[in-house]
């Protein structure tokens, strides 16, 4: 015998009231993903050097010009809010105090993956390309490479780059500004 049942799908509205409300709490390690409310895995050394990493590089080399955003919401649409490792945003002075971060307002978004990789290139990535998102970086700590991907179009990305250790990249909003691999994966 086969039951048919539908899942019962959060928008953000209802995901920012559970926490209100306290069925979701500070220490909860979620984002909302299509719906549903997904565990976030736990973060290693590595993984939070290369956070910590990134924001400084990026701090001192956009100071003025952008924002620079660790792990808070980005809202892609009514059912989707990752909080990315680092999001950097086009620059406002009250850096997104009086407004939510959207897809409009990123320049680059970086996923750092030690454990995480399938789940932010087959999950996480179609929806920022769905989004509009310009560009999205993936640190693959595993294979110690960069994975960039550019130019998206539907649910997908027309750019896709493979960097390794001597290599360098740049943000393709500020082409002028480099970082080598080596020293954003550590």
């Amino acid at each position: 015998m086969q039951i048919e049942a539908s899942k019962k799908l959060f928008n953000v509205d209802d995901y920012y009231r559970m926490a209100e409300v306290g069925i979701l709490g500070p220490e909860d390690r979620v984002e909302l993903i299509d719906g549903e409310v997904i565990q976030m895995s736990p973060i290693g050394t590595r993984h939070a050097g290369c956070v910590i990493r990134a924001t400084r590089l990026f701090n001192l080399a956009f100071k003025g010009r952008a924002v620079v955003s660790t792990r808070n919401p980005l809202r892609l649409n009514n059912y989707t809010e990752p909080e990315p490792d680092v999001v950097l945003l086009k620059y406002r002075d009250d850096d997104y105090s009086n407004k939510r971060m959207l897809p409009d307002d990123a320049l680059l978004v970086v996923e750092v993956a030690d454990t995480t990789l399938k789940y932010d290139r087959d999950v996480k990535l179609p929806q920022y390309a769905a989004a509009g998102v310009p560009e999205v970086w993936i640190m693959d700590l595993k294979e110690n490479r960069l994975l960039v991907y550019r130019d998206p179009e539907k649910s997908a990305f027309q750019t896709n780059l493979i960097l390794k250790s001597g290599e360098s990249v740049f943000v393709k909003a500020c082409p002028e500004l480099t970082f080598a691999i080596d020293e954003l994966l550590g």
